[in-house]
């Protein structure tokens, strides 16, 4: 019933292609990401993929993986790829297959390399311009030992004396020159896509607009559908896209839940009514807030939430001879859910991905599944709409759910909305809103003891998220001026009945993810 993408036919007949073979690495896509950052587009296969398929791209990438080269089923690329005659990069376990395949040895290191290190790069056109030492991110257990054959060493750290080798066009790397903890790590794959690979760069997010509208329009054709509307930039995108090609044969939904943020409901009518669209809103607080009680597994919560949305929409579409189901499902949503073309392990369970339903009865249509969340942003602004609609912080399917750790109830729900309200007022107050990618509060179902008005209390933990970054792949916490973070969290103590207690999560990503379930 899903159609594939239009993308990908349309890429190979008009602009450079590098091949992204996929061993389970988590940062497998934000390689792809970056190379379109980078003005290349980026196609991810199985690591598997046979030769013929990739023959035609300009260069080709080994991404990373959790596997041993030495285990009995360790993924294996064919052996042909080595003789395409095209530029290769193997990163990480990419750079161990390597190593193995041409004759070195691999081990498990002394000391397992993972953070931020030191590299010293030797001269190569892959690191042209990048400086010595220069900081790069490891992660990995297993090291190359002993370089292969006819391979030379190109850059070292003090733990890894063969972090980066070469042989003719074929390069390894021990470290993720994708990750933005590599400080330069753009730069270098700027080299190999440039410098090595002869790529134009003629990729950009907004042309992709019309591809988008021939998705929507070649799947549903004539028939009606429902979308799934949450007011937030992908759905927004999506509805804009829809109206302009079904015209009056789609209806955007909007489920409150029940789990909103406090005005939420108020605000996504709001921009429906600007945008000219006809939001149909479906009150379903009781049917979900029955569905999670007593349940406090995040992935449980999140398979639960997912299944509710699914029949909302069919119960709506049945009512509106609507046949397929929109979504504004995006690149990364499909990768922490688990890839659909490599070994990936599960992050966590997307509600409107992984959480679907397999006896679903509608036709899935996601337009923006090759995109990334600023490529989507891109295309709103090329459709025009609103900066402030399409800057708003991302929002969670599953909403307050995943940010109520443990059982999720209406205290608690009415606890968190009015801290997060608070967190949210005052960075706009601040003037920081549109510094930061997302920020949010999290209840934390711990009891603790403060005093308020010379009277002891035991309330409850409220927790601070902020983090900055460009796609929500990778992200790093943001740097608060100590009084900023004071205000904000002393207006929440004094505000917010039942919280003495407030926290700052200065976690980055990785090892973290964004949410906290």
């Amino acid at each position: 019933m899903i159609k594939k993408l239009l993308y990908d036919d349309y890429a190979e007949n008009m602009i450079d292609k590098i091949a992204i073979l996929d061993f389970g690495s988590q940062y497998t896509h934000i390689i792809a990401r970056r190379l379109r950052e980078l003005g290349v587009y980026s196609v991810v296969f199985p690591y598997n993929v046979s030769p013929d398929e990739i023959s035609d791209s300009k260069g080709l990438i080994l991404s990373g993986g959790p596997f041993s080269v030495y285990q009995d089923d360790a993924p294996l690329p064919d052996r042909e790829i080595f003789n395409l005659n095209m530029p290769i990069i193997g990163i990480c376990y990419g750079l161990q297959l390597i190593g193995k395949l041409f004759g070195g040895s691999i081990a498990r290191s002394e000391a397992r390399e993972y953070g931020r290190m030191d590299f010293e790069p030797l001269d190569d056109p892959l690191f042209v311009g990048i400086n010595s030492p220069t900081t790069v991110w490891m992660s990995h257990g297993d090291r190359l030992t002993i370089c292969p054959p006819s391979f030379k060493v190109i850059g070292r750290t003090s733990n890894s004396p063969f972090a980066a080798v070469r042989f003719n066009n074929i390069y390894g790397l021990q470290f993720h020159p994708e990750v933005s903890h590599t400080v330069e790590g753009k730069r270098m794959l700027e080299n190999f896509l440039y410098s090595i690979c002869k790529v134009k760069g003629d990729w950009k997010a907004s042309s992709f607009v019309e591809i988008a509208r021939d998705e929507i329009i070649s799947t549903c054709g004539n028939h009606r559908a429902v979308l799934a509307y949450s007011g937030g930039v992908d759905s927004t995108v999506c509805s804009v896209l829809v109206k302009g090609v079904l015209k009056d044969k789609f209806t955007p939904i909007f489920v409150d839940t029940g789990l909103m943020r406090k005005g939420e409901v108020r605000e996504i009518k709001g921009i429906g009514e600007e945008l000219k669209l006809d939001v149909m809103v479906i009150d379903a607080e009781k049917r979900f807030l029955n569905s999670l009680k007593g349940v406090i597994d995040p992935e449980q919560k999140r398979m639960i939430i997912g299944r509710e949305f699914i029949r909302v929409f069919e119960e709506e579409a049945s009512e509106l001879d609507a046949e397929y189901l929109i979504q504004g499902t995006l690149y990364p949503d499909r990768i922490e859910s688990v890839s659909d073309v490599g070994p990936s392990h599960l992050i966590k369970t997307h509600h409107n991905v992984g959480a679907l339903p397999k006896d679903m009865n509608l036709g899935l249509v996601e337009p923006l599944k090759a995109f990334f969340k600023d490529e989507v942003r891109e295309i709103a602004n090329a459709l025009r709409i609103p900066e402030r609609i399409y800057k708003r912080h991302p929002f969670p399917g599953p909403g307050l759910a995943v940010r109520i750790l443990g059982e999720v109830t209406k205290e608690r729900l009415e606890i968190l909305r009015e801290a997060d309200y608070i967190y949210m007022e005052m960075l706009k107050e601040l003037g920081l809103y549109d510094n930061i990618w997302q920020a949010f509060a999290v209840f934390i179902p711990v009891k603790t003891v403060g005093v308020i008005g010379d009277v002891r209390t035991y309330g409850n933990l409220i927790g601070l998220r902020a983090v900055e970054s460009e796609d929500g792949m990778t992200a790093d916490w943001y740097y608060f001026k100590k009084e900023d973070l004071e205000q904000i969290a002393s207006s929440i103590m004094n505000k917010v009945e039942g919280v003495n207690r407030v926290v700052y999560d200065v976690s980055s990503k990785p090892p973290s993810t964004i949410e906290w379930e």
